[in-house]
């Protein structure tokens, strides 16, 4: 029987596949809260306004909306939600995104990116206990 090679065939052809679906896939919280304190934390907090706007409950916000924050025109009219592929293009460049915005820091690392999105998303709207 010609069993053996048509399975050595198929696992050859769809490892590849399953390992980029993988990657691709969510992120990991605890891996953003760690990028997040490294790359943003200089900027932002989750709780009060820094040089960039506070983050809590960022996921699923209109752009430009974060209180008593001043934002560029750009931003505050762009009329973009933050979700899971909007954020995705704004970290990886911020610019080429929302032309004008202020923010020129990007995470070119889409693995990051990823991460940093998922920790966002778990930083509800109300301040955590």
């Amino acid at each position: 029987m010609k069993i053996l090679p048509f399975v050595v065939r198929a696992a050859v052809v769809t490892l590849p596949l399953v390992a980029s679906i993988a990657a691709h896939g969510e992120g990991d919280a605890a891996r953003g809260k760690a990028v997040y304190e490294s790359l943003c934390s200089g900027c932002h907090a989750l709780d009060e306004n820094r040089y960039g706007p506070a983050h809590r409950g960022v996921f699923g916000r209109k752009a430009g909306a974060a209180p008593d924050y001043s934002y560029s025109e750009a931003l505050f009219s762009s009329k973009v939600t933050w979700s899971q592929e909007s954020l995705d293009k704004w970290l990886a460049d911020p610019g080429k995104f929302i032309p004008g915005a202020k923010m020129t820091i990007s995470v070119p690392d889409a693995a990051e990116r990823r991460d940093v999105i998922e920790y966002l998303k778990t930083q509800a709207s109300a301040k955590a206990q």
